[in-house]
């Protein structure tokens, strides 16, 4: 689950979610679609770069 919020700054960063992840399956570069989404600071680019889902992962467990 990505956070609603870059925890650095405040800005809205759940509702590019899941149109980042089909765009990455597409083959297109990170870079050009976080500046696509106008992600200027590198906060908010860390939080969608560097997260991985761990809900399946740990859903068996409960």
């Amino acid at each position: 689950m990505i956070p609603v919020r870059c925890f650095t700054c405040g800005k809205v960063i759940s509702t590019v979610w899941k149109e980042y992840q089909q765009r990455k399956a597409a083959g297109e570069d990170p870079k050009k679609i976080l500046d696509s989404f106008e992600f200027k600071r590198y906060c908010c680019r860390r939080m969608l770069l560097s997260h991985r889902e761990t809900v399946d992962e740990l859903n068996p467990y409960t």
